[in-house]
């Protein structure tokens, strides 16, 4: 295996001689072996480990077991502890991807403090291949069927080229010590109910799967490159870039049989997504100034082009004081005035009983442990379990704004007003805020 590791590195030229290189070690099976791999090869290494603490002594011993074996090794070992639940709960992301971003962001540090040349992953084959399998699931385009990257700027996966059973073997024959993780025995995440349950019925049609999974991988990967060339001329012939903004000529889609695929593919690194992109496509010859918006960018239907522009909205909170008539926050306008005390089916207007606000009023965007008391209901709900209930997407969610009065929620703008502003028998003034894009 260390001929194939050494031939897999210069095959893809992932790193040289001299670099110093930090590797990511867990403390089971793929990482252990990476760690011997490239200390048998003679690299200059240090070892990363990070301690989510999320299975309690289990791992606190993961992290002593990957210390000691450092220690034997005489090679630097850096540790860190992360409060990951707290984090996730905090910046309401998934325990995974809480995860993934506290170590890519402590990574970083090492790497830039410490003068690493390149950090190690012991991503292997099958994890390629789950992530295939994950990606067809969720939906995907082509980059999405070429499995892990062998590098991605300055990680590098030394190990793609070897499958879970090899590494094994290898680790057995070589007498090399790693830790289990007991959470890779059950079905909580997706990735292990495709590896326990998907994988062996794949195998039993083919029991070469992986080794015909890396000969896929490899035709998709020239696959991607031809792409990409072809999408350096598009660009040459349809494509300008001024003043910050990408212009695409309307014209560049006519020739095409899946225009909104072929859109997808030049916006995608933008934000859109392939829903965006086929309305584009319908509205492309219909009245101009039509917008579509990501989180970071606007997409504009103009007479020759579709202009692309980053967006520079503040989504820093502001106060509307009494007498405000308008109010623009990120990418959204508010506009009040007094109204009648009547009830509005519009999810983008609230009538709300004036005599219950507080002025000023603040106006933010929601954040983890915001709760309030959804209209009809007498009892408070979490804003967090609400937008799961409405089942808000990811991307929308970090959109949502919401307005207070005197520091409790009056409106989830755009999607619930607060039970205890409603409009009642007994109101006597109203206000009615209507909420649409700036």
């Amino acid at each position: 295996m260390l001929k194939s590791f050494q031939d897999h590195i210069a095959r893809h030229r992932l790193c040289k001689a001299t670099d110093k290189i930090l590797l990511a070690v867990s403390g089971g099976l793929d990482s252990m072996v990476m760690l011997h791999l490239f200390h048998r090869a003679g690299y200059v290494v240090a070892v990363a480990h990070c301690n989510f603490q999320l299975r309690g002594a289990e791992s606190d011993g993961d992290e002593a077991f990957v210390n000691e074996q450092c220690d034997k090794l005489k090679i630097p070992f850096y540790h860190e502890q992360f409060d990951t639940n707290n984090y996730a709960w905090e910046y309401n992301l998934s325990t995974q991807l809480a995860a993934r971003t506290l170590r890519y962001t402590w990574f970083d540090e090492i790497l830039r403090q410490e003068k690493y040349d390149k950090l190690a992953t012991a991503h292997h084959l099958n994890d390629s291949l789950e992530t295939v399998l994950i990606n067809l699931s969720r939906g995907t385009g082509i980059d999405g069927l070429a499995g892990i990257p062998v590098e991605n700027k300055s990680i590098i996966r030394p190990m793609l080229f070897a499958t879970r059973s090899e590494i094994e073997a290898f680790a057995r024959d070589e007498h090399i010590a790693w830790r289990e993780d007991s959470s890779n025995l059950t079905d909580d995440y997706q990735r292990n109910f495709i590896r326990h349950h998907i994988m062996p019925l794949l195998k039993e049609i083919n029991p070469s799967l992986e080794h015909t999974f890396l000969s896929t991988q490899e035709k998709v990967r020239g696959g991607v490159e031809l792409i990409n060339l072809a999408h350096a001329t598009l660009e040459k012939e349809f494509i300008q870039r001024t003043d910050g903004k990408v212009l695409v000529h309307k014209s560049a889609f006519q020739s095409f049989h899946y225009p909104g695929s072929v859109l997808w593919e030049m916006t995608k690194r933008f934000g859109f997504n392939i829903e965006q992109c086929e309305e584009v496509i319908q509205s492309l010859h219909k009245q101009s100034g039509k917008k579509f918006l990501t989180n970071t960018h606007q997409l504009i239907i103009d007479r020759e082009h579709i202009i692309i522009s980053e967006m520079s909205s503040s989504w820093e909170e502001l106060e509307v004081k009494l007498g405000d008539t308008k109010a623009v926050l990120g990418l959204w306008k508010l506009e009040i005035q007094q109204s009648d005390p009547v009830v509005t089916q519009n999810r983008l207007e609230a009538i709300l009983d004036a005599d219950r606000l507080h002025f000023p009023l603040t106006w933010r965007k929601w954040k983890a442990g915001d709760s309030f008391h959804p209209l009809g209901m007498n009892h408070h709900k979490k804003i967090s379990d609400f937008l799961i209930d409405q089942k808000v997407s990811v991307t929308d969610k970090d959109q949502v704004t919401v307005l207070e009065s005197n520091g409790e929620t009056v409106w989830v703008v755009g999607y619930r007003v607060d039970n205890r502003f409603k409009i009642t028998d007994q109101t006597k003034r109203a206000l009615a805020i209507k909420v649409s894009l700036a």
